[in-house]
């Protein structure tokens, strides 16, 4: 009787084990979702260009809205909040709370496409060992370019929440470029809702620059040749302080790698070609009386050919 209910039952479990099991994409869609719904805080070290900054971190969700908070615990000692779009840094000594109404990233922890399956002929997503981080189970996926356009990237995410507890980034060599890594981490199940420079004097408040979002049709420019995977996010149009010039702004991303595009008159002395900035590539060039510089953390290729895939309309 027992063999016989063993017979019955083993290719049930085997087919409920396998529905169980998700694949790497699917990893990085319950990421995505618990970073965006629960509420969380902990301690986070960031490692980049040679520097390791420790900060407090919390995400919250309240009443459909999210916010994001960075606290540092070493100088300069600043917070900055992500609310609404919008970011916000504070600086403890100064007491100057900057605001940046258009910020380039959509997390303070890992940028992530919208569309994960989208990508799949640019990124390939595996999944790798288990490992523990912060004293919390979590399991390794791997995303890895199918050309010489973006980095790859390594994931470490909780086994439990879904919540990166760990990301590094690599450059073509396979050198870390990019570490983030919890050293704790805690679920909570409210977290109130931080008011930005409520002590701040409204005179200490500085916008960055006078941004105006325009269609990208009035940018002048034709981009051609671009990299697939990449899309327009924004072009916004940009007021230099004490001057009547502007500065273009175009921000394109492929949901994980971005790569700003500045549009400015031509300057003496500045150096064409490429620059390199520590995990921060750019390459200049120029059109006539403009000059157009595309930078951002890619490999060198891929600023080099966004820049040149630029004619004037």
């Amino acid at each position: 009787m027992l063999r016989l209910l063993l017979v019955f039952f083993l290719p049930v479990l085997c087919v409920l084990a396998d529905e169980q099991e998700l694949n790497a994409e699917q990893w990085l869609e319950k990421m995505s979702q618990s970073m965006k719904t629960l509420n969380y805080q902990g301690t986070v070290a960031f490692f980049k260009n040679g520097r390791l900054d420790t900060m407090k971190y919390s995400h919250s969700k309240n009443q459909g809205l999210e916010q994001e908070r960075l606290l540092s615990l070493n100088s300069p000692m600043r917070e900055v909040i992500r609310d609404a779009g919008t970011v916000s840094c504070v600086f403890d000594e100064s007491k100057k709370n900057i605001v940046n109404h258009q910020p380039v990233s959509q997390s303070f922890i890992i940028d992530l496409p919208i569309d994960f399956s989208a990508l799949n002929t640019v990124y390939q997503y595996t999944l790798g060992a288990e490992e523990s981080v912060a004293m919390r189970f979590s399991r390794i996926v791997n995303i890895k370019p199918t050309d010489q356009y973006r980095y790859t990237r390594k994931i470490w995410i909780d086994n439990e929440h879904f919540l990166p507890l760990k990301v590094e980034v690599y450059n073509l060599a396979g050198e870390i470029l990019e570490q983030l890594v919890y050293t704790e981490l805690q679920l909570v199940d409210k977290l109130d809702t931080v008011k930005v420079g409520q002590h701040l004097d409204k005179s200490s408040i500085k916008q960055i620059h006078s941004i105006e979002t325009l269609p990208v049709e009035e940018m002048g420019f034709v981009l051609k040749d671009l990299p697939a995977g990449f899309e327009v996010v924004f072009f916004t149009r940009m007021e230099i302080d004490n001057s009547d010039q502007t500065v273009d702004h175009l921000l394109l991303s492929d949901g994980f790698s971005s790569v700003s595009v500045y549009r400015e008159a031509l300057s003496e002395g500045v150096q064409m070609g490429v620059q390199d900035f520590g995990s921060v590539n750019s390459f200049t060039r120029a059109i006539n009386n403009d000059q157009i510089t595309a930078m951002g953390d890619v490999p060198v290729k891929t600023v080099q050919v966004i820049a040149q895939g630029f004619t004037q309309q």
